[in-house]
């Protein structure tokens, strides 16, 4: 097989290049991608990218000569379980034509990664509802978090939507539970992030770390990043119940943000100090007592206006177990929250 120079088609505008690579090229891994990438063999306009560019309409790529589908590179995934088909069709919020909300459950990935095989992408045909083709995710969450995750049904909906978040045309709100009480109770955090290596000899563990916004310009790899928090109620100086607008939406941004004010999400091991309790004094994501141990951190909200109807659409996702149970020890109720705890700041 020859180099190939693919234009973009008007259906693949804004998709990333690696899914775009994966689904006209299925024997690829993402580590292939990666590699391919890293040593400029994939190359868009002639000039070097990586896996998460974005495609626009009429831009060519550069493919090199790759393996015949069916080589032994990497076997398809195996088509869903019955029981996760269920799992992941039990998630499904809202649904029409063209595109699908779910509620995704903590501890299930949105994407493969180290070590990952079940996660949404890969529970995709099981979303399929009778359409040719299987719903394609246009934004992520963090495997911990849980809450609302949209799906486009089409190709043509998923460049709509894309291109809706990346305009920030979309709202999301989250809920979080977190150690002590930010003060004031209203605020931006403007703090830059840069990624830090892991220690791990794959690299495991890399975090973002936290870069004066000053600072931003002059750091290799740090990016701008804003975050706008509000208190909905606290409980002493030991825990507070806080709403968060990612204003940019970069890696584990609120995790970082908030950890990095003096105050991590309960139950987040990699930001707060994994086993570190906090009694109101000191510093630690953990609360101890029955107050579980898991990431407390929920996409509660999300406003988008349809890329079809042009309908502006509002969808709220309830709590999952753990938080729930930690909601109703701590005396904090659903129904006390205001639809939009930012509305009346921003009026």
């Amino acid at each position: 097989m020859s180099v190939e120079h693919v234009t973009v088609g008007p259906e693949d505008a804004a998709q990333r290049l690696d899914r775009w690579l994966r689904r006209r090229y299925p024997q690829l891994t993402q580590g292939r991608i990666e590699k391919m990438c890293r040593k400029g063999e994939v190359r868009v306009d002639g000039g070097r990218v990586k896996p998460a560019f974005r495609l626009e309409e009429g831009q060519s790529v550069r493919v090199p000569p790759l393996p015949a589908e069916g080589a032994a590179s990497a076997p398809r995934p195996a088509a869903p379980s019955a029981a996760d088909a269920e799992m992941i069709r039990t998630c499904v919020l809202w649904r029409d034509d063209h595109m699908l909300v779910l509620n995704k459950p903590p501890g299930l990935a949105v994407q493969g990664g180290s070590g990952q095989t079940r996660h949404v992408d890969a529970l995709a045909d099981a979303l399929r509802f009778g359409a040719d083709e299987a719903p394609r995710l246009v934004h992520r969450l963090d495997r911990d978090t849980s809450g609302l995750l949209l799906m486009a049904r089409t190709r043509r909906v998923a460049a709509g939507l894309t291109a809706a978040f990346r305009a920030k045309e979309t709202r999301k709100i989250y809920w979080a539970a977190v150690a002590g009480v930010p003060s004031p109770h209203m605020g931006t955090i403007r703090y830059g992030l840069v990624k830090a290596p892991g220690h791990g000899p794959k690299g495991e563990g890399e975090k973002m770390q936290l870069v004066h916004p000053d600072e931003v310009e002059a750091t290799r790899g740090a990016k701008r990043a804003v975050t706008d928090y509000a208190v909905i109620e606290g409980l002493a100086r030991r825990a507070a119940w806080v709403a968060l607008v990612p204003v940019t939406g970069r890696t584990h941004q609120l995790r970082a943000h908030m950890a990095g004010i003096g105050h991590p999400v309960v139950g987040d091991g990699k930001y707060g100090g994994r086993g570190q309790e906090n009694w109101g004094e000191g510093w630690g994501a953990q609360l101890g007592g029955e107050v579980s141990r898991k990431l407390h951190l929920h996409a509660r909200a999300l406003m988008v206006t349809h890329p079809v109807t042009g309908e502006r659409l509002s969808f709220t996702a309830p709590l999952p177990a753990h938080m729930r149970r930690t909601w109703e020890m701590l005396g904090w109720r659903e129904a006390d929250a205001p639809e939009d705890p930012f509305a009346e700041a921003e009026a």
